[in-house]
This record gives C-alpha cells, structure tokens and sequence, in this order.
C-alpha cells in the first residue's frame, strides 16, 4: 500500500522453526567466512547480555530520530521477527526503549537490530532481550514520519531486505536471504571440520604448523 507519506508492506513470513533452530549452532564469524567476508552488519553494540539472536528481518526505515513506525512494526510484527531499523545512524533520539522492548517480547519479537540509538540499556541487560545498537541517548523520539516498513534497509554498511535472516551473537551481527541457508549450513560444517583439524594441530606444541605453513609459504615466507 502506497502513500504520499508512508509505504506500508506486508510482513513476510518467518523461517521455519527447524531453520531458525539450525542457526542458533552457529557463530557469526563461521556465517561471515563463508560470505566472502565482505558481507555483515558492522558498527553496532550489543545491549543484552549473552541470549542468541536468529529470526527473520521486518524492516524499518525511519526519518533519524523518529519512531512512529516502529509502533505500526511492533503491531504488524509476528513471533520470529526481527526489528531492523535504518535509522540512518544517528545517535541523538533513542528510538527503542524499555517500554517498546517489553511490547515486543509480548509479540514474540526474537529481538532488535537498530542503526540508531536507544535507551533504557539496563532493561535490556536485566532481560537479555536480543538488541544491537548504534549507541545510546537518553532523548526520546518524535512521532512524526515519513517512513517506510518492510523495504530494503541499510545498517551498518549492510543492506537487510525483509524476509532475510538474521542472526547475531557476541562478534556482532550477519544477514543474508533465506534462499541461501541451506548453502551456508553446508559450508559450515566445512569451516567447523577445517578448524577442529586446526585446533587438534595447534595442541600438539610443535612450532612448526602445517595451517601457518601453507598461508605463508603462498607469499614465500
């Protein structure tokens, strides 16, 4: 639905629950190798204390320093969802805070993925509710607009269509389209073998290491 002020589209759906499960056995920096590296949301903090994010993107793109369409998104939203918001960046207007975060975990929000700033960090700590975050401001938002939900969004140099999955964990956060997870598990567990090959070489003590060998005798060291 189109309007000269905001462009509402429909949520899309969840991942599977088997899918969403199989990430939450995986770390961010094993998703990022195998994603040429290149890819990944960079910049962000991490509010809550250890709790596993993984879901699906519902996206915001809101005017810095407004949230009027996170409150359409928290209603909108379903169990499994990702609240990822490009707020452009800025760190002057909290957009989230403790009482959106109480709604959300209500709705089933699996978490938050903000480029902006948010406020109330305590309550997030003491829930461990999923959320990353630009920074912090004790300024509360406007509720003006414009804005737009479920569009292509950038955050932190990563740009998040609805519908890809998200998964963060304490090295930070990853997306990609859900039509590649099954690639990505696969590659993963090749990662996850190599290094285990690689820890299993370190522990023997030798100086001398095959996984150090090959990377530098490429440059003729």
């Amino acid at each position: 639905m189109a309007h000269p002020v905001f462009e509402i589209n429909p949520a899309p759906p969840v991942a599977s629950s088997a899918l969403l499960q199989a990430f939450q056995q995986v770390v961010t920096p094993h998703i990022s190798d195998n994603l040429q590296r290149l890819s990944g949301i960079t910049g962000l903090r991490r509010f809550h204390r250890g709790r596993k994010l993984v879901g699906t993107a519902f996206t915001v793109k809101a005017r810095p320093g407004d949230n009027l369409l996170v409150y359409k998104a928290l209603q909108d939203l379903q169990p499994g969802h990702v609240l990822v918001v490009d707020g452009a960046g800025d760190p002057t207007n909290a957009l989230v805070g403790e009482l959106i975060m109480l709604y959300a975990q209500q709705r089933g929000c699996a978490g938050f993925v903000l480029d902006a700033a948010i406020r109330d960090t305590a309550a997030f700590y003491e829930a461990d509710f999923p959320c990353y975050a630009r920074s912090v401001s004790h300024r509360g938002p406007y509720k003006l607009g414009p804005g737009a939900i479920n569009c292509a969004v950038t955050v932190g140099g990563q740009v998040v269509q609805p519908g890809d999955l998200v998964v963060g964990d304490e090295d930070g956060v990853v997306s990609f389209p859900e039509a590649d997870a099954q690639r990505l598990l696969a590659a993963i567990r090749s990662t996850e073998s190599n290094e285990n090959a690689i820890k299993a070489e370190i522990a023997n003590g030798r100086i001398e290491q095959q996984w150090l060998r090959k990377v530098l005798s490429a440059h003729g060291l």
